[in-house]
């Protein structure tokens, strides 16, 4: 987990980091910022998170359409841990649809042309050094307006902040 938080902090984004999220058939990380004022409308209003994908398919019901709660986190960047180059391009391929996406190699790599082709797609790179810090090769492009917005992505917001909900919870109970 350490090894995320450097490489998101050596690529700027600021966040929470949630680990191990299953998302379109992979385990990855995500980098989320809360809304904090989105966050205090909701639990005043009670607006937990929609977690049910069910939920969501109400959501082309015409009659539900003002009850829609506001995304209370922004998806800041996805992290996709790899042992090779060779694998981030298919590994950041889907997910860049939904934010930047980057690959975390745990070794430097010295071929110079598949960081050229990442570049062109916009898919980032960044290398664990041997200190625990993190090497920035390429910088991830936020490609996903290209795409538009999708009801899986929609959806992977309210996931990611109950996970986050979750986090604060348990945070709060282990400084007890």
């Amino acid at each position: 987990m350490l090894a995320l938080q450097h490489a998101a902090f050596a690529l700027g984004w600021r966040g929470v980091v949630i680990a191990d999220v299953a998302v379109l058939g992979q385990r990855v990380s995500a980098v989320v910022r809360v809304r904090k004022d989105v966050h205090r409308w909701r639990v005043r209003n009670g607006w937990p998170p929609e977690t049910d994908p069910n939920w969501f398919r109400s959501w082309f019901d015409p009659t539900f359409h003002d009850r829609l709660p506001v995304p209370a986190v922004d998806l800041v960047g996805v992290l996709v841990e790899e042992t090779a180059l060779s694998r981030a391009l298919e590994s950041c391929g889907t997910l860049m649809t939904l934010a930047p996406c980057a690959v975390v190699l745990p070794t430097p790599q010295d071929d110079e042309w598949p960081l050229i082709e990442l570049d062109y797609y916009g898919v980032g790179v960044v290398t664990t050094l041997a200190d625990g810090n993190s090497a920035v090769s390429v910088l991830p492009e936020d490609r996903s307006r290209e795409f538009g917005p999708s009801l899986f992505g929609r959806w992977l917001l309210e996931v990611l902040y109950d996970r986050v909900l979750k986090a604060e919870v348990a945070r709060a109970q282990a400084r007890r």
